[in-house]
């Protein structure tokens, strides 16, 4: 019944995008096209799956002003897990590959998200760097899965630099989002399911710091992380 369950949800995805399409056609790159799919494809996921998903410390992140979200990354049903968390005027970081995926790659590309080719290190950092550009210019907010990878469940794995760099260059908090390890509480063939919890910590502020500062930014906050993931 679990696995009937979790293709359902994943086959409402495309149809979504396909919905979606004509809002993102008509006002193509609007980073808030993003949070009105992410909201639709998290709340019809989780219904199919039969998910409850509370949130500690939802008040904790910013509405009023730009942010870096970072998230650990365990399965693709991350999308159904924290999908509807994102800030207003959200981009997100994805594979140069999805593009081709139906209807979720073109609305993805249309909603202006940074699309990074992981084969080419010097254009990725060019995005991110534009990223950067646009959270100050445009007022826009980055949402990363920072490890870069899923993890499977197996601990928070090391975190890429990207999201960082973005954050101390336009001078904008770092907001952490961690889950558990949730794949045996929702998405095993029978029995009862189990609430998926996520818990946000409180912003880390990045004014005042320097490019010379991100290894410590990156382990303060991978400590902080590994503590509430562990917990949850």
């Amino acid at each position: 019944m679990g696995a009937l369950r979790n293709i359902l949800a994943w086959f409402s995805v495309p149809v979504i995008c396909m919905f979606a399409l004509p809002l993102y056609i008509f006002r193509p790159f609007n980073p808030d096209n993003n949070r009105l799919l992410a909201i639709a494809l998290a709340r019809v996921g989780r219904a199919i799956l039969g998910m409850k998903r509370p949130v500690e410390g939802a008040e904790l992140m910013p509405r009023d002003r730009p942010v870096v979200a970072i998230a650990n990354h365990q399965y693709n049903d991350d999308l159904f897990v924290m999908g509807d968390l994102v800030p207003p005027r959200t981009v997100t970081v994805g594979k140069s590959s999805l593009i081709w995926l139906p209807f979720f790659g073109q609305v993805f590309w249309l909603g202006g998200n940074v699309m990074l080719n992981r084969a080419r290190s010097r254009k990725s950092i060019a995005a991110m760097q534009a990223t950067s550009d646009a959270i100050t210019r445009d007022n826009k907010s980055l949402w990363v899965f920072v490890e870069g990878t899923r993890s499977k469940g197996r601990g928070l794995q090391k975190f890429k630099k990207g999201a960082f760099y973005a954050a101390v260059t336009a001078g904008v908090p770092i907001v952490m989002v961690c889950n558990g390890e949730y794949r045996k509480k929702t998405l095993g063939w029978w029995g009862k399911r189990e609430p998926v919890t996520i818990r946000i910590l409180p912003p880390v502020e990045t004014t005042g710091l320097t490019t010379k500062d991100v290894p410590a930014l990156i382990e303060r906050c991978h400590k902080a992380m590994a503590e509430a993931t562990s917990a949850l």
